[in-house]
C-alpha cells in the first residue's frame, strides 16, 4: 500500500483545510457575503427615535434598539470568524431608510420601523424587539381604568394620527358617546389633558410616554394599558437574505431569551437617558411582554 511520508500529509491536510475555507468563503451570499470582502458592516440610526435609535451629546448614535443593531454585528463578527469587523453608521429617515437598504448603503436599520405586511413587500424583518399600543395617558386621579371609560368623557386627538380612526371605530363598536378636540400637534394635546380641557389623549403608548415625561407634574399621569392597535418594531434589511436573517433573528432571540433585552427595556424605558437625564418611566406594555413570550416577525 502506498504511504504518504509524515510532511506530505500535513502538507495535504493543510491544503485541504485551505480549500475548504475557499468553498466556504464561496458559498456565502447576500448581506454576509458583502461583509466579509468589505470588512465592514453599515448600521442605518435614527437621528431623533427617542429612546430607540437617536444621537446623544457627543454626536453619536445610541438607543434601545440601535443597540439591538451593535448586537447583530457583533453576532455576524463571530459567524464569518472575522478578527476584525469595520462597523459603519448611516443617518437614515422615514423617507429614504428603505431605498439605502435596498441599494446596498446601510445593511440593517434598528429604529422605530413598524414591521408592516406593505413594507414587507420592499423589506425583510427580525422578529420583533418591541411592540407599540394605541391607547390613552390620562391623570392618575380622573377615575378611567379602560377605554370604555372614556364614555361620556372629551378626548384629544391629532389630526392625521391613526388615532382618530381608530378611536371613533371603537366609540362605534362598544356604543360609546365621546366627545372630540382635535389639534394639529402632540404637544397640544397633552396640554389640554394636563390643563382638564380633556379626559384622555389618545396616540401610541410609548409616544404618549414621551409627551408625559416632559410635564412638571409627570408622576401624576398614567397610560392604560389597553389596546386599541398594535404595532410591531423589529430591524429592517434586505429581502431574500435567508442567512442574514437567520443571524439576526438568532440574535434578538438569544438576547430575549438570556433576560439582556429586558434589562436594555429597563435601561432605555424606565431610567433616566441621555443627554437630558429624562426618565420615560414607561413600562413593557402587554403587546411587547407577548413578543417576548412569544417571538415573531409576523407583520400587520
Amino acid at each position: 500500500m502506498f504511504k504518504l511520508s509524515r510532511r506530505t500529509a500535513v502538507a495535504a491536510a493543510t491544503c485541504l483545510f485551505a480549500l475548504s475555507g475557499v468553498v466556504s468563503a464561496a458559498e456565502l451570499t447576500g448581506t454576509l457575503k458583502k461583509v466579509q470582502e468589505t470588512g465592514s458592516i453599515t448600521l442605518g440610526y435614527r437621528e431623533s427615535s427617542v429612546p430607540f435609535s437617536y444621537l446623544n451629546a457627543d454626536g453619536k448614535p445610541v438607543g434601545y434598539a440601535f443597540t439591538v443593531c451593535q448586537r447583530v454585528a457583533d453576532a455576524v463578527k463571530s459567524e464569518l470568524g472575522l478578527k476584525t469587523l469595520d462597523v459603519k453608521y448611516q443617518a437614515v429617515t422615514s423617507a429614504n431608510r428603505i431605498p439605502l437598504i435596498q441599494n446596498g448603503t446601510v445593511d440593517i436599520e434598528c429604529g422605530s420601523t413598524t414591521n408592516s405586511l406593505k413594507r414587507q413587500r420592499e423589506a425583510a424583518f427580525s422578529v420583533s424587539y418591541f411592540g407599540i399600543q394605541v391607547s390613552a395617558a390620562v391623570w392618575k386621579s380622573s377615575g378611567i381604568k379602560s377605554l370604555e371609560d372614556l364614555n361620556g368623557k372629551t378626548v384629544t386627538v391629532t389630526s392625521g394620527t391613526t388615532s382618530v380612526a381608530l378611536i371613533k371605530e371603537f366609540e362605534k363598536a362598544h356604543n360609546l358617546k365621546i366627545r372630540y378636540l382635535m389639534t394639529k400637534d402632540f404637544a397640544e394635546s397633552m396640554q389640554l389633558v394636563a390643563n382638564k380641557r380633556a379626559d384622555a389623549f389618545i396616540l401610541d403608548d410609548v409616544l404618549l410616554a414621551g409627551q408625559i415625561s416632559n410635564l412638571p407634574n409627570a408622576s401624576e399621569f398614567t397610560i392604560l394599558d389597553a389596546s386599541l392597535g398594535v404595532e410591531p418594531y423589529g430591524a429592517m434589511f434586505r429581502k431574500d437574505d435567508a442567512p442574514f436573517k437567520a443571524v439576526v433573528d438568532k440574535t434578538v432571540k438569544g438576547m430575549i431569551a438570556s433576560g439582556e433585552l429586558a434589562k436594555l427595556y429597563s435601561t432605555w424605558f424606565e431610567s433616566p437617558i441621555p443627554p437630558k437625564n429624562i426618565n420615560l418611566n414607561f413600562k413593557m406594555n402587554s403587546y411587547t411582554k407577548e413578543l417576548f413570550a412569544n417571538p415573531s416577525d409576523k407583520g400587520i
